[in-house]
């Protein structure tokens, strides 16, 4: 059994004299299981609970265990014509919608309330101690979501739900009822929502050996004047990322494309993420990465978390202008070691895909 095994229900008892955080308190209270591990190959294919404290609607906790308690994820399932309870708390979340049309109300008790659509794709953030509720529009399908939150870091520091969900504190400069405050803007990452995550990231083109290398494009996303700080990220076909690290809590959700990811803590103990459209999984805090798309489309994930906001051990920032023998946080594809471009290689013949890497990758065959 390898640490990156695939996340599963929580099914151990935890005995009674151990201890629970205020944050794993409040999640027994809502009676909902808790998927732990490494990575979910699909969120799509989750089951789900009754989650009766949010209304007639289905619910999992998601704490895998790249987030060190940092931040987590839910999924929450709304039947066909369904709305879930009207909800308020301090921390932070935004949303990502893996299936479904539907709208969501946002107010607080000083301005008027706003309401926005969404489909399939969608991508939103939600002002802290905001009101909101959720509709789901379509009267025969229901609909799915993926959230991350603040919740650990939150409930844990302050002990007390009350202030956590039935504060009255309104924050203004994050959300004073401004008009289109959920409008889409393009040309820039300061938006609020996002229609189609996938519509807006850029199509990759060439490959190349600049930012993560392997001709990667990205958008940025920076919503609701928040700590938040979320990417969608798109490469070739035939082309890999270079080898990276970062921040705990960056989940990554892959929209578009199969492939793998080669992580671990040092060179010498990298393992095997296998992914596809729904997968999610989280790279724990400093460990080396990198992402390779073995199938015929190119692949899009969205990350979302607060990455190199939140400095390294010792207060330094992360750095990728610089190889980590430079102290930095980013190899070169010349750094590599070839067994890793082969592996690459192989796959890409077994789904009749070529690697497009002969110009930038020192190890590659096809030049």
């Amino acid at each position: 059994m390898t640490r990156v095994e695939a996340a599963t229900a929580d099914s151990v008892q935890t005995p009674a004299s151990a201890y629970k955080s205020p944050y794993e308190q409040w999640k027994e209270s809502q009676r909902l299981d808790t998927i732990r591990g490494f990575h979910v190959p699909n969120l799509l294919d989750l089951e789900l609970k009754p989650w009766l404290a949010r209304g007639t609607v289905a619910g999992a906790f998601i704490n895998l265990d790249g987030t060190g308690g940092f931040n987590d994820t839910y999924v929450l399932e709304i039947p066909p014509q369904a709305q879930v309870e009207p909800w308020r708390h301090i921390f932070e979340e935004t949303i990502f919608i893996l299936k479904g049309h539907g709208s969501t109300t946002v107010w607080t008790e000083e301005g008027k309330k706003q309401t926005f659509e969404w489909n399939e794709r969608s991508y939103f953030s939600l002002p802290p101690n905001a009101w909101h509720q959720h509709f789901n529009l379509s009267g025969s399908e229901p609909v799915r979501y993926v959230a991350m939150t603040s919740a650990p870091r939150i409930i844990d520091s302050f002990k007390d739900l009350d202030f956590v969900f039935n504060n009255p504190y309104v924050f203004r400069s994050k959300f004073n009822s401004e008009e289109n405050y959920f409008a889409e803007k393009a040309g820039t990452n300061l938006t609020n929502f996002v229609a189609d995550v996938l519509a807006r990231n850029p199509v990759p083109g060439g490959v190349t050996t600049g930012g993560r290398g392997g001709g990667t494009v990205a958008q940025g996303y920076n919503m609701v004047n928040g700590s938040v700080r979320s990417h969608s990220q798109a490469w070739p076909s035939g082309a890999h990322s270079t080898f990276h690290r970062h921040g705990p809590g960056i989940h990554v959700i892959l929209l578009q494309g199969r492939g793998y990811t080669r992580l671990g803590p040092t060179w010498e103990e990298l393992e095997r993420v296998d992914w596809g459209p729904g997968s999610m999984f989280v790279p724990p805090e400093g460990w080396w990465h990198a992402h390779f798309c073995t199938s015929r489309e190119h692949a899009v994930f969205l990350a979302i978390g607060w990455g190199t906001d939140k400095p390294k051990p010792g207060g330094k920032q992360y750095d990728y202008s610089k190889s980590p023998q430079e102290g930095g946080d980013q190899y070169r594809f010349s750094d590599e070691t070839p067994d890793v471009h082969m592996e690459f290689e192989a796959e890409l013949r077994v789904n009749g895909a070529v690697c497009r890497m002969g110009a930038v990758h020192p190890h590659c065959t096809f030049k």
